[in-house]
């Protein structure tokens, strides 16, 4: 077995060490086969960020960059988070389906830099779920050893943009999208329609550009190269793993295809 096998391995079993129940066996066996799959793949590749320590053990943040065709250091990079409470992994879930479609269609998002980080709550999911999830929490002042791994990657690449794909709070069936970063102001076009959406409901939610940002990578504003925007896909908590494995797939790749396809044609202006 290879060196790099063995550590995915390695990986996998530190996130759900021996006498510790997952909260979800579904995970555990993506996780796994996607780690197989990103071994194989030639444009995405399983780097996980740790480690860090936890009752004289050490876990890791699962990680998957994708590098794909036509792609170079210098082209755009975004970074995709979701598992902010390890009591709910829909979408945690949901971004592990997507990147696995990526890597069987890696000309998706060709040109561009992406990285994924499906499980943020590592703590929480080796606690069995305990806690009160990691979504609110300040990456200027990280509360968890996760965050502060996350925040010293965000200052450290560059990100030109955040997504978080994540369960909203309100029990109804609409889909919200939430927009900060005082980058909006200046792309000059919209980074995602009502048409990215369809065929959900959609509610929009654009906090102004001079708000303080107290919670998630924009609250390390003032620690970053230059500005970036935020995205948040929160999908209603009455849906299924299934709704939300649909939707997140739908719209992130509307939305990667939407942003490809200006910063392309921007080249040529």
């Amino acid at each position: 077995m290879s060196h790099i096998s063995s550590r995915f391995e390695t990986v996998t079993r530190a996130l759900a060490p021996s006498g510790l129940q997952s909260p979800s066996l579904d995970f555990n066996e993506r996780l796994t086969s996607l780690y197989a799959l990103a071994h194989r793949s030639q444009y995405v590749f399983a780097s996980p960020l740790g480690p860090f320590y936890r009752q004289a053990r050490h876990y890791h943040v699962p990680r998957f960059v994708y590098f794909g065709p036509h792609t170079s250091d210098e082209s755009l990079r975004l970074a995709f988070y979701g598992g902010f409470d390890a009591r709910d992994l829909r979408g945690t879930l949901a971004l592990l389906h997507f990147v696995e479609r990526l890597a069987l269609q890696p000309e998706l998002a060709q040109g561009l830099n992406l990285s994924f980080f499906p499980l943020t709550d590592v703590t929480g999911l080796l606690s069995n779920g305990a806690g009160e999830g990691l979504a609110g929490a300040s990456w200027d002042y990280p509360p968890a050893p996760e965050i502060d791994l996350l925040a010293k990657d965000a200052r450290s690449r560059g990100y030109y943009g955040f997504i978080r794909v994540e369960t909203a709070n309100a029990d109804d069936d609409v889909v919200t999208i939430r927009l900060r970063g005082q980058a909006l102001e200046s792309v000059g076009v919209e980074i995602i329609t009502s048409e990215d959406v369809e065929p959900w409901a959609v509610r929009w939610i654009t906090e102004p550009a001079e708000a303080r940002v107290t919670d998630g990578p924009l609250s390390l504003a003032d620690d970053l190269p230059f500005q970036p925007f935020e995205l948040t896909l929160q999908l209603p908590s009455t849906w299924s793993a299934e709704m939300h494995r649909e939707a997140t797939t739908s719209i992130l790749k509307r939305f990667i295809l939407r942003y490809r396809g200006f910063h392309a044609y921007g080249q040529h202006l």
